[in-house]
Order: C-alpha cells, then structure tokens, then sequence
C-alpha cells in the first residue's frame, strides 16, 4: 500500500515537474518574440548600429546593440514591476481583455513603423572607432533617452507576457533574460545582414527595413487578435 502511495506521489511531482518545465520554456519563448520585436524598429540606436557595423566593423554593431539590448531590459523591468502594481493583471479572466488591448496598441506600432521614415539627420559618426566598451555605453545613453520604448514593452507584455507581474521569481527571471537574449539575436543577424550588404545598404535600405518590419508587426497584431477572439492559443497561456 505504502508502496503503491509512494509511486502515485512520485508520479505526480514528475508530472507537475514536467508541466513547470513546460511553461518556463514557453515564457523564453515568448521572452524572445519580444526582445526581436523591441529591437526590430530602425530608430536612431538601429541606424546608429547600422553605420557603425559599415564604418566600423561587426565587433563594434554588435557593441551597440548589446548596449541597447542592456537599456531594453531596464525599460521591460519597469514595465513589468509598473504592471505588478495592478490586481487587474493577475486576474486570469481579465488575459482576454488585456490580450486585445496588446494587439490594438501593437497594431498602431506597426503602422506607425511603417509610414516613419529614419533620421538623415543624426549626429555624425566620429571616425575614430573608439573602444568596444565607448562604443556600448554611448548606444545605452541613446537608447534610456527613448522612455517611449515603454508603451511598446507595455502592448507586448499584455499580449505575450504572463511572467510579468507574476511574482514568480524563476519565471521572471527566465522571461526577461529571454528578452536580452531575442535583443541580441536581432543585433547579431542585423549586423551580419549589414556587413554582407555594407557597400549597398543606404537610406533607401533602412526605409525598406522600417516597412517590412511594420508589416509583419500589423500581420502578427491582426494574427494574434484573430486566435484571441477565437479563444486559440498557440504558444502557451
């Protein structure tokens, strides 16, 4: 009896262990759905990295974007701890509303992506290369300088982010390091992009950039609203 007792606990705990497991992989995922997508918009860090990967080398595209990868996490924890202060958020049955809100607010993102063209007239790049180190800092400054950065973390979380104000502490963890690690992907394959296309990407290639992203941005939006109201969920709660 004891036996067969013991069995059916061990039993459960490696089921609630696998479940556990199940959803800390699905807040990495969508951890880094959202670090691709806060990164993706060409504002002035993106151009800022753009020209520094072609005058400068990879190594030092890269520097800036860990440095804006570091500020996008500053800002997805303010949003993040902000939302913990609402009960509203940790109540299941309010998921559906704040989902449709993200998508609403996520939609206007993309348009505005879309029809914003970049800076031409941005600070001229210093010909000397400077250090690694000078180079990440000067791309952390420029990105804290975007507090607006929030309202497009804040339409995300509510879509994709049920680690956010949780109070879970592995989960936040786990979700908004994800985010630092979707940061990162964009700037490494931006960079390797840039560095192929170095001696034909111009303005007219951080435009075409600027669009398609805000047209896959509206096409997740509109994708991500549909399944809401259909009550679907394909990548977890």
């Amino acid at each position: 009896m004891h036996s067969q007792k013991n069995a059916n606990f061990a039993g459960t705990m490696e089921a609630n262990a696998l479940f556990y497991i199940g959803d800390l992989l699905i807040y990495i995922l969508k951890g880094v759905i959202i670090g691709i997508v806060a990164s993706a918009p060409m504002g002035p860090v993106g151009i800022l990295c753009i020209r520094r990967t072609i005058k400068k080398g990879r190594a030092y595209g890269i520097a800036t974007g860990m440095g804006a990868a570091l500020s996008d996490l500053f800002y997805a924890v303010i949003t993040g701890l902000g939302l913990s202060l609402f009960d509203f958020v940790k109540v299941e049955e309010n998921a559906f509303w704040m989902k449709l809100c993200g998508c609403v607010m996520l939609c206007v993102f993309g348009i505005y992506m879309f029809r914003t063209k970049p800076r031409s007239k941005l600070h001229p790049e210093s010909n000397k290369k400077g250090s690694l180190l000078r180079n990440f800092f000067t791309a952390l400054i420029v990105t804290l300088c975007n507090p607006l950065i929030i309202f497009l973390f804040l339409a995300l979380f509510n879509m994709l982010a049920p680690f956010a104000g949780t109070g879970n502490r592995i989960e936040s963890f786990a979700g908004y390091g994800a985010i630092v690690v979707g940061a990162m992907l964009w700037w490494i394959g931006l960079t390797y992009i840039i560095n192929k296309m170095r001696n034909s990407f111009g303005e007219k290639g951080i435009v075409t950039m600027n669009r398609a992203i805000g047209v896959i941005v509206l096409s997740f939006s509109f994708v991500y609203a549909l399944l809401t109201l259909l009550r679907v969920s394909i990548i977890g709660p």
